[in-house]
């Protein structure tokens, strides 16, 4: 399995704060705008940015050698999620594109939003898809609504911001943001996290601390977050350097010249998994947190010839099936995984669910049901918030 590490889904039954955004799309009676399926095969390109086929790329091959008559091959790659907003935009001032879909987070998502560089999907495409109120967990449901119908949510978790420590090094784990920063004080260098724009842990524990800090507004970076930036400028004098993405911090922490880290649930569970990182290291969760979402989304980008927009409509269908959603369960990395309710984990493949029996936390179940869900910034916000913490927070330290 390729050694990326995924978090989230949800367990979000008796979780409050969870803010509701219609699934725009799904709406009964929507007419189909998709291409006619194509009379031969097409060769697909899919780009990662999120770590994403850890969790799907068993469905997509399954959905390729179960349609040769649509699918000739499928070609996988991966790239760094602030790069390829910038290498769409080229190829379609080209009129060459030749990246067919993209599989995100919400930060290319945002990205693509904010640069008009992706296909609306819904409802365009609403009437070849499942109906997405009647799929979709609750907190899948809500991050569908940051898509802006330029995308299609295929995975999801309740998130983070957790800390992960050695419990040899770190014997009391700070309680508190404030024992935090005085932790990270008397032990200079030893906390670290990468940046946001390339980070799942690293947005969301940005994202995280508003609540946590107890911030005017913590869906208005620009005017609300007044704690949150002091506090994470104050933070930055005891971080030596911030790392391009989430890979490098885990593997610090595992070779030991970290002791904590920001993480979420998958990030926790996957790399124990792997043996990137020990496994009786720990977690914590500061007082007053709550958890913020997080969503894997697939996208098309615009100047897509219609024959691969049509196939990759029909096998984004099949991705939201419950046999593709239960190997979402993974090795978890993206804890839980599902974005489709009633699939639970005895539904996943055997490896998954041994996986999950070894490496979850029971106090997991406890936590998704103790503390208020919340959506991550909208697109537009986000985009603020990576452009100021690059300037203001990670310009001098970055690597």
């Amino acid at each position: 399995m390729t050694a990326f590490i995924h978090t989230r889904r949800g367990l979000l039954g008796g979780a409050a704060g969870i803010a509701t955004l219609g699934v725009t799309g799904s709406i009964t009676g929507a007419r189909a705008q998709v291409p006619p399926l194509p009379s031969s095969p097409v060769s697909l390109n899919i780009v990662d940015v999120a770590g994403n086929l850890a969790l799907t790329q068993k469905a997509i091959e399954a959905y390729w050698h179960a349609h040769p008559k649509l699918v000739s091959r499928v070609t996988f790659a991966k790239a760094p999620a602030p790069e390829l907003p910038g290498k769409i935009k080229a190829q379609q001032d080209a009129g060459r594109v030749d990246i067919d879909a993209v599989l995100t987070g919400i930060d290319m998502l945002s990205a693509g939003i904010d640069q008009k560089l992706l296909q609306p999907m819904l409802p365009n495409f609403a009437a070849k898809l499942p109906n997405l109120d009647d799929i979709y967990l609750p907190g899948a449901k809500a991050m569908q609504g940051l898509a802006q119908n330029q995308g299609v949510c295929i995975v999801f978790c309740p998130a983070g911001p957790l800390l992960e420590y050695m419990p040899d090094k770190v014997k009391t784990p700070p309680k508190t943001a404030a024992e935090l920063l005085d932790w990270a004080k008397a032990n200079n260098n030893r906390f670290i996290y990468a940046r946001p724009a390339n980070s799942g842990p690293g947005r969301i524990f940005m994202m995280g601390l508003p609540y946590i800090l107890g911030d005017k507004d913590p869906h208005d970076p620009k005017n609300g977050w007044d704690k949150t930036w002091a506090y994470l400028k104050e933070l930055g004098q005891h971080i030596e350097y911030y790392p391009s993405g989430t890979a490098p911090v885990l593997k610090e922490l595992g070779e030991g010249s970290r002791d904590m880290i920001p993480t979420q649930m998958g990030w926790d569970i996957n790399p124990r998994a792997l043996g990137v990182v020990p496994k009786e290291a720990k977690v914590a969760a500061l007082d007053g947190f709550h958890w913020v979402l997080d969503a894997h989304y697939m996208c098309i980008p615009k100047g897509v010839p219609p024959a691969k927009v049509a196939v990759l409509v029909d096998m984004l269908a099949y991705l939201l099936s419950k046999p593709a959603q239960a190997t979402t369960y993974d090795d978890g990395y993206f804890y839980p995984g599902p974005a489709v309710k009633d699939v639970p984990l005895s539904m996943a493949p055997e490896s998954s669910q041994k996986v999950i029996a070894e490496y979850g936390r029971p106090e997991y179940a406890s936590l998704i049901t103790s503390h208020p869900q919340e959506l991550p910034l909208l697109p537009d916000q986000l985009v603020y918030a990576f452009n100021r913490w690059d300037e203001q927070i990670g310009a001098a330290k970055s690597k």
